[in-house]
């Protein structure tokens, strides 16, 4: 296994142990074990689990914001990509389970380390700033298309639909129930935008198309 692959090893192998598990039962002994990789290659690649965790999160985002590129893509109408959006969110976020809700392993691992590891509460803040900028693209997408009521302010709109989203995983995992949440979710989201009536499931998602199923697929 060349350098470059033992790194990608590792790093698609903590992406899928702290997806199924938790930050704080995951160790390093266990992710060399599945990745099949030495401690000393380990350590070679990475100072620590958070250094890891840190390079996992950009190595995850990097597939996610190809998936948003397409939902954003000015190819699709501003209604479009607000519904390819929503889309996007069930697919990665919730899931098909109700027993089992993804979520976003990344934070809440940021739950779990508290403030005790910086490196981690700066790869997640940068995360977050990134996801609330492709929000953000949205509202002022749909602002430029008269979709939305009276005056919005985009930048604060876009951040209530990322912490409304994060709230909405927690609201499923505790209650488990898809149906209330696939009818909740839309209805939440359209009116954090203030979307005019008019347009309230009006439109069907283009997204994912059979070729855009990286993110899809998880």
């Amino acid at each position: 296994m060349s350098t470059r692959d033992t790194r990608t090893r590792l790093l698609e192998t903590a992406l899928e142990m702290i997806w199924q598990s938790n930050y704080n039962s995951v160790g390093v002994n266990d992710i060399c074990k599945q990745a099949g990789v030495t401690k000393g290659g380990f350590y070679h690649h990475f100072e620590s689990k958070a250094s890891l965790f840190c390079a996992a999160s950009d190595y995850y985002w990097s597939s996610v914001r190809q998936d948003l590129d397409s939902i954003l893509s000015p190819i699709n109408s501003p209604l479009e990509q607000l519904e390819n959006m929503i889309n996007f969110v069930f697919i990665v976020k919730f899931g098909q389970d109700g027993d089992n809700i993804p979520g976003c392993p990344f934070f809440s691992a940021g739950a779990q380390t508290g403030c005790a590891e910086d490196s981690v509460n700066d790869s997640l803040l940068n995360m977050s700033r990134n996801s609330v900028k492709y929000s953000l693209a949205l509202v002022r997408s749909l602002q430029a298309g008269d979709y939305l009521e009276g005056e919005v302010d985009a930048e604060r709109v876009a951040r209530l639909m990322n912490q409304y989203i994060l709230g909405a995983v927690t609201f499923a995992r505790v209650n488990r129930c898809m149906t209330t949440i696939k009818r909740d979710v839309p209805e939440g989201i359209y009116r954090l935008l203030g979307l005019k009536r008019e347009h309230w499931f009006t439109t069907a998602a283009t997204w994912p198309s059979i070729c855009q199923h990286a993110v899809a697929g998880r």
